[in-house]
């Protein structure tokens, strides 16, 4: 069987070893655009067999949160060009994550105020960081009018575009978490009475457009996607269904035959057995390579690899303290523990300034 050292295909990517770098938003991107520090932390993490982006913004609508970076400007595709720049002259592989908060967002984050768009018109009731270091409760959306998705369909495919531009090896869409692709998923959230709402199908039909409209613009071998069937995360709140609800897109996905699919088992950052569901059903329908998240230390990494229930395993808080994180868990080293006060927001401190295993053995 495969080991956690071994290379892996996915799709168009080949990466040297089965250890992905999660997404893990940071805020270091004022006015939404990433900057040379942003390029050194990702070049520190680039012996992970794939690093995936924080989440960037496909519109200037799709902005949630204070200083999160976009890909839909000119400007933002020249600074990704140097992340993927210094993370390719260290021989790693980057894609960057495709991102539309939906309702988990505030007016003052909106391009003229507006209120955020969502398949409803239900606000979440969550919170989220507008500026730094505040936490403040997200507004009320109004739902997307079903004129206006072709729009937003083609602006995924465009965002995908952008990030070829700028020299990601991928994309992965970010369809989890009760961002804007799950809000429309879930009948938790979704109450629409158009085709986009009320049967199973009819809430996957935005995400099956988008993954097919990106699939087309880049490449199914350069396409992946990130799903989290049952996470709670930002009051998104249990389908009625979720085994049904994805078996179903799992099963139009695998026509695709995209690059990866990613699964956030359980509570995202939380209980790994929060709610019943069945993920190999899920692996087995989807068909192709297969990336579980959540929670995983390094016997279980070892142990999903070894015994087929994955073909790579993402970590992501880990990694913020553990650059090496690829080579502490090959050496069985112990992982240094991050400073949360810095997770969000801020300069080196706590982002760039973590030192290798063997840096600090030979401080």
């Amino acid at each position: 069987m495969p080991t956690l050292f071994d290379p892996l295909q996915l799709g168009d990517i080949t990466l040297a070893n089965r250890l992905v770098m999660a997404p893990l938003t940071r805020n270091r991107a004022p006015g939404q655009t990433p900057t040379a520090l942003i390029a050194e932390y990702y070049r520190q993490r680039a012996s992970a067999g794939l690093l995936i982006t924080e989440a960037a913004q496909i519109r200037p609508d799709g902005q949630g949160y204070f200083d999160t970076p976009g890909i839909h400007s000119p400007e933002q595709i020249a600074a990704w060009k140097q992340v993927t720049d210094a993370v390719h002259a260290e021989g790693g592989k980057i894609v960057i994550q495709l991102w539309h908060v939906g309702r988990i967002s505030v007016n003052g984050l909106q391009p003229g105020g507006q209120a955020p768009v969502s398949s409803t018109a239900r606000a979440a009731k969550t919170r989220t960081y507008a500026a730094h270091g505040e936490l403040v409760p997200t507004d009320t959306p109004r739902a997307l009018r079903a004129d206006e998705i072709p729009q937003l369909v083609a602006d995924y495919a465009q965002a995908a575009r952008n990030a070829i531009a700028a020299g990601f090896d991928g994309v992965e869409v970010h369809a989890a978490n009760g961002y804007l692709l799950e809000q429309f998923l879930r009948d938790s959230a979704n109450d629409r009475t158009d085709a986009y709402g009320g049967s199973i199908e009819n809430r996957a039909r935005l995400l099956i457009e988008v993954m097919t409209a990106v699939a087309e613009a880049i490449g199914p071998g350069r396409t992946g996607l990130r799903l989290s069937p049952v996470t709670p995360a930002n009051d998104i709140g249990q389908d009625s269904n979720p085994q049904a609800l994805f078996n179903h897109v799992a099963d139009r996905l695998s026509a695709l035959k995209l690059a990866f699919l990613e699964v956030v088992e359980g509570a995202t950052g939380g209980p790994r057995e929060h709610a019943p569901f069945d993920y190999a059903e899920l692996r087995r329908r989807f068909g192709g390579p297969f990336i579980v998240n959540n929670g995983y230390d390094r016997a279980m990494a070892l142990q999903a690899v070894a015994s087929g229930h994955a073909d790579a395993v993402a970590i992501g808080r880990p990694f913020i303290s553990n650059p090496d994180l690829i080579e502490r868990i090959r050496d069985d080293l112990p992982w240094a523990a991050p400073q949360k006060e810095t997770f969000y927001g801020g300069g080196a401190e706590g982002y760039t300034d973590y030192p290798t295993a063997v840096a600090q053995h030979s401080a």
